[in-house]
């Protein structure tokens, strides 16, 4: 471990010997604590989100329209703020985009409601578009809320640019 190497003395006063410390040992050790916590520690395993996705077939496009009533848009905008509408390029304007909170009683009522008002309740969807401004946790938020309202059609998309003019226009 430590080894003092005696001096051969010189005159009358005597020197300070030299202490050689052998670290190996130290080493040894630490290597070994090391090997313990790693094999008894449990790591946590990471939250994901399911996202139902839809498979790739590149063969047969998708046919059918599902129309403005049949569907409801959310556009999730920056400063936690969240708006939808149920409307075409054509008929949005600054006062069909309304806006709401992500409280999931809320969100789920306005999906409840579309989805009582829609004349095809069987392709019924959400349509969830994430402005360049908006965060990651409202997103999560938004398809929590989804998730609460036990709808299982729902898309992401880009946010169109006739919806991106009447947004823009709206947080003014």
């Amino acid at each position: 471990m430590a080894e003092i190497i005696p001096q051969e003395k010189s005159g009358g006063r005597q020197k300070k010997k030299n202490v050689k410390i052998d670290m190996t040992p130290m080493v040894d050790l630490n290597f070994l604590l090391l090997m313990f916590f790693m094999f008894t520690s449990s790591f946590s395993k990471p939250n994901v989100m399911d996202l139902g996705l839809p498979g790739k077939d590149p063969v047969h496009e998708p046919k059918n329209v599902i129309g403005d009533k049949n569907q409801i848009t959310f556009i999730i905008g920056e400063n936690n703020r969240v708006f939808y509408h149920q409307s075409n390029a054509k008929d949005l304007t600054e006062a069909g985009l309304k806006e709401t909170d992500y409280n999931g009683v809320n969100v789920s009522k306005i999906i409840s409601d579309a989805y009582e008002k829609a004349p095809k309740k069987e392709i019924f969807t959400i349509i969830v578009k994430p402005t360049d401004e908006s965060n990651y946790k409202n997103f999560v938020d938004m398809m929590d809320n989804i998730s609460i309202s036990k709808k299982e059609r729902y898309g992401i998309s880009d946010i169109k640019p006739w919806e991106k003019k009447v947004y823009e226009n709206v947080i003014k």
